[in-house]
């Protein structure tokens, strides 16, 4: 197992990775809208957001070896299912491979973000 940081993600905000390499696989921990630049979520739309979730995660992915090309799955959370639309109109641009998902509404989100994703990616 090996973990994987990388300062063009944001720095894990608790006891936790940005990533692990484990079996020829990339688990990605959930990522927030925070600019690494800034340490601050800039955006405010869902689809500003989801762009900038999407970054950090392929920042992560190229910094293990990999990319969005070889995720096999994501987990999203929305903060407002009304939103699933225009989440679905930028995750589609990004994630063309059409990984298993699962996307869900929850009730809070860290740092009050719109969305969150973690991915599963081949090495």
């Amino acid at each position: 197992m090996k973990k994987i940081e990388t300062p063009q993600a944001p720095a894990a905000i608790g006891p936790y990775s940005q990533g692990i390499i484990s079996n020829g696989f990339i688990y990605t921990s959930g990522q927030l809208p925070i600019d690494p630049a800034t340490g601050r979520i800039e955006a405010s739309s869902v689809e500003d957001q989801t762009v900038q979730v999407i970054k950090n995660v392929e920042a992560i992915l190229k910094a293990g070896g990999s990319d969005l090309s070889k995720v096999v799955k994501t987990t999203c959370f929305l903060s407002d299912i009304k939103d699933f639309g225009a989440f679905n109109e930028v995750y589609a641009k990004y994630f063309v491979s059409s990984p298993a998902r699962i996307c869900v509404e929850v009730s809070a989100i860290p740092k009050n973000a719109l969305v969150e994703i973690e991915v599963v990616a081949e090495c």
